[in-house]
């Protein structure tokens, strides 16, 4: 799947985001070593605490499902109402959820905003080690890694 196809369905889930209190509206798509994609809002709560990213969403579906393998996650975001004009990157939570479940090596963060052109998206792929250097996973616990039979 293309970045840039992977960037619309993120805006796509975006369009689905409950945010009654900041009105940032952020939208994930989540792309799973086997070709499938799960999509995740952010989703508020009034005492804010038990508010949930998008990209958690995203991850938390597809595990409950059963998936436990991905690929590459997209990600947009901005402010409710508006196309998502400046890049969106995971907060440090997100991260390492990520972590838990991706290898940090190939595991791709891509970023999205709107384009130059109506319906168009700019995207910028990050390594997950790039966004979590020195990031905490199963292996600090005596754990296998992702993904890894050992």
């Amino acid at each position: 799947m293309e970045d840039e196809e992977l960037v619309g369905l993120a805006v796509g889930a975006r369009e689905r985001a409950y945010v009654p209190y900041s009105r940032f509206a952020v939208g994930a798509a989540l792309l799973a070593s086997d070709g499938s994609v799960t999509q995740g809002c952010n989703i508020e709560n009034a005492s804010y605490t038990p508010s949930n990213c998008a990209e958690r969403t995203a991850f938390f579906k597809a595990v409950s499902e059963g998936t436990r393998s991905f690929a590459a996650i997209a990600i947009v975001g901005g402010p409710e109402g508006e196309p998502p004009r400046e890049w969106c990157a995971p907060c440090g939570v997100c991260r390492q959820v990520m972590r838990e479940f991706c290898d940090q090596d190939t595991f791709r963060v891509i970023l999205g905003r709107s384009g130059t052109r109506a319906g168009t998206f700019e995207t910028r792929a990050l390594a997950l080690k790039e966004l979590l250097p020195l990031g905490f996973g199963p292996e600090d616990l005596g754990r296998p890694a992702p993904g890894t039979s050992a």
